[in-house]
């Protein structure tokens, strides 16, 4: 059995010996129950890491000894996915499995479409479970590399992200290209944007082609947006040897 992903600051993979406390701490102690002896992993969730050994457990926390450190290098391509607000708890299980699938970028985005809109007295609330979401799914799929959540955008704002990619495209039902065969090229970024269960306006199409992103489709079927982002994640980790 793996050994569970633990997050700690940066400084702290420095050490011989590592205090695991606060949150990450109390939850390895009084959930997890572990023991001395048994094996963690420390990340800091930046591509840095340790395989270390419980040494001790303490009330609400653990001291652990570093037997061996890792770095790991960023992914490339970056895969950033521009997420439509769902209904209800969707929000989180689209974070949830882009996050196990390794998009490296999510973006929450109020479509005009969307029939969840995230008010200014509820948006950090919301965010904040979009961001709780990315953390714990990073550390249940063990990446080294945790997923940013960006805060949440308006249709002018992902029109210049889109601007920017290196590649750029739209999930659309009504297009004739295939994710799957789009050209990529040697784009660094690749920036794909899920409308919502409503679809994309045609106003918004317009914006986001205009800004040079290719409307393209998975497959016959039409998919919620809160898988459509994991599947088209998923087509372009395989296509671009990520996975």
């Amino acid at each position: 059995m793996s050994a569970p992903v633990f997050l700690v600051e940066t400084a702290a993979l420095r050490n011989d010996r590592v205090l695991l406390d606060g949150p990450e701490g109390r939850h390895a102690a009084t959930v997890r129950r572990m023991r001395v002896g048994e094996g963690v992993v420390l990340a800091d969730g930046a591509g840095s890491s340790a395989r270390c050994e419980v040494v001790e457990v303490l009330k609400a926390a653990l001291e652990v000894e570093v037997l061996e450190r890792s770095v790991e290098e960023a992914p490339a391509p970056r895969i950033v996915v521009v997420q439509a607000l769902p209904k209800g708890e969707r929000g989180e299980l689209a974070v949830e499995v882009m996050t196990e699938a390794g998009v490296d970028v999510i973006v929450p985005w109020s479509a005009s479409r969307s029939i969840t809109q995230w008010k200014a007295d509820r948006k950090d609330k919301a965010l904040s479970r979009w961001r709780n979401a990315a953390r714990e799914a990073g550390k249940q799929s063990r990446r080294t590399w945790l997923p940013e959540v960006a805060d949440l955008e308006s249709t002018r704002q992902v029109t210049a992200r889109l601007a920017a990619a290196g590649r750029a495209f739209v999930l659309h039902e009504d297009a004739v290209e295939p994710l799957s065969r789009a050209a990529l090229g040697d784009a660094a970024e690749i920036v794909l944007v899920v409308g919502p269960e409503g679809g994309i306006s045609p106003e918004e199409l317009a914006a986001f082609t205009g800004a040079g992103a290719e409307a393209v489709r998975l497959g016959p079927s039409v998919l919620r947006t809160s898988t459509a982002g994991v599947a088209a994640a998923s087509v372009l980790m395989a296509r671009t040897g990520r996975w």
